[in-house]
């Protein structure tokens, strides 16, 4: 009998909540808090690596900017008191930055910075955690958009993912976290528009359809990658545009640098491949 082929680590993934019929922007709220930002790990030499790593990366790409993220915090999930149960999702986000990403989870000693616990925010409470987001986008003719990493990316070049990145709070105007409690809850409506808003413009970025031919995303859940423990927000949508279509469109993309090819698989293929 043929031994088993091996798994590659990076591909393993942690499903930290799921919703699979999908939730729109209505049902999905923020609870933007500081916190539910990083704490410094109490090992003072780990923590300094964190520079060290970042001025390394810094000697080989002097281009590189640390700009700041979401930080995903964890998630609480809210029923209603109806027959039919419906239920709204709240994501704790607070805020972090490239260079500490670069220093904690992309790290070679990343996994010195978890704590031991099965409570999931416990233990990453020391990694920067940026909540990226990625969106499968399914085509009028019913393929699901797959794009393969640019070698030149840094991380994990080569590899197959759906499209997407990380919400920006430079987008809505967030630099730090803010005192005046006045503003909490407009603050956490912007920050779950842009968690809508983000996914659609990561799309059109990377694919380069145009987004009136996106229909508005659903909500669909969270991941955390078992390497890195990197942490995506996954959405949905219809484009009205066919596989072919897409693909010659994908020549025009403005972020086609961060890949090299697109594939258009068939949902049938998709989802047996990703049930086993």
């Amino acid at each position: 009998m043929a031994a088993a082929a091996a798994v590659d680590p990076a591909t393993a993934y942690k499903l930290l909540l799921s919703c699979p019929t999908g939730l729109p922007q209505s049902r999905v709220s923020v609870k933007f808090d500081q916190s539910f930002d990083r704490i410094p790990h109490p090992d003072a030499a780990l923590e300094e690596s964190i520079n060290e790593i970042w001025n390394q990366r810094l000697q080989q790409n002097p281009s590189l900017y640390s700009g700041t993220k979401f930080r995903y915090g964890g998630h609480a999930v809210h029923y209603n008191d109806e027959p039919n149960k419906e239920y709204r999702v709240s994501l704790h986000l607070g805020l972090t930055d490239y260079r500490t990403f670069v220093g904690t989870n992309l790290n070679p000693s990343w996994e010195n910075f978890l704590v031991p616990s099965e409570d999931d925010s416990v233990r990453c409470q020391h990694t920067s955690n940026p909540l990226g987001n990625g969106a499968i986008v399914e085509t009028s003719d019913e393929k699901i958009i797959i794009l393969q990493r640019s070698y030149n990316v840094g991380e994990f070049p080569g590899y197959y993912v759906f499209p997407g990145g990380h919400s920006e709070p430079q987008e809505i105007g967030i630099l730090n976290h803010q005192a005046d409690e006045k503003d909490l809850a407009l603050i956490n409506e912007r920050v779950s528009r842009e968690m809508f808003d983000g996914i659609i413009r990561e799309v059109v970025e990377e694919t380069g359809v145009p987004a009136n031919s996106l229909t508005e995303p659903v909500f669909i859940g969270v991941s955390r990658r078992e390497m890195n423990v990197r942490p995506t927000a996954f959405f949905f949508t219809k484009c009205s545009i066919d596989s072919s279509g897409v693909h010659e469109l994908y020549s025009t993309a403005q972020d086609g640098y961060e890949s090299t090819k697109m594939y258009a698989v068939s949902e049938i293929r998709f989802f047996s491949n990703n049930t086993k």
